[in-house]
């Protein structure tokens, strides 16, 4: 949200527009959750707000940019974002099935498409098992390296250059390609 807005909304057009126009991509990390979660459920041990809430308003962020038509309205948008792309990778069969029971979605095409054209999606998920589903998901060509530094959250180089079930190609292409041809550096 954006004080309070849903960066889908209308009143936000022109600012996907531009982005659009301008062939640039858009980085969206949250602040926080608390416009989705009553943030006394986030008290306790264990960080939630970090470890459930930033996933949880990425995934929120995505789908309500899916389902409200605004990656239709502006279909050379591109959307960067971290902690893997939330849950949406990992839940995209709920997503697709919810707008194939009809839904209320504007969105013109199934969800799994946009995470195959128009969203990037970071590799902090810290499994093998999670950045191969992303992979498997969303394709190469849309996961791109990251990392926290400075905070303490492990770095995830490693992950990618020794997981085994991807090719050096796949490799390469999100340790750096694909961030080279999404900001046009040559």
């Amino acid at each position: 949200h954006v004080d309070g807005s849903v960066p889908s909304s209308e009143k936000f057009d022109p600012f996907w527009a531009k982005a659009d126009e301008l062939d640039v991509p858009v980085f969206m990390h949250p602040a926080n959750s608390r416009f989705f979660v009553d943030q006394s459920h986030f008290g306790g041990n264990g960080n939630l707000a970090n470890i459930i809430g930033n996933p949880l308003e990425t995934t929120m962020f995505l789908s309500r940019m899916i389902f409200d038509g605004t990656l239709d309205r502006n279909p050379g948008l591109k959307i960067v974002t971290p902690h893997g792309g939330g849950y949406l990778p990992a839940y995209y069969g709920r997503t697709n099935v919810a707008c194939d029971l009809g839904a209320d979605c504007a969105n013109t095409k199934r969800p799994v498409e946009y995470l195959r054209s128009q969203i990037f999606a970071d590799t902090l998920v810290f499994t093998e098992e999670q950045l191969h589903q992303m992979v498997e998901v969303m394709g190469a060509s849309q996961v791109i390296y990251g990392t926290d530094t400075p905070y303490n959250w492990p770095d995830t180089l490693d992950l990618v250059l020794n997981a085994s079930r991807l090719s050096n190609t796949q490799k390469r292409a999100i340790v750096g390609d694909n961030l080279k041809r999404l900001l046009k550096i040559s």
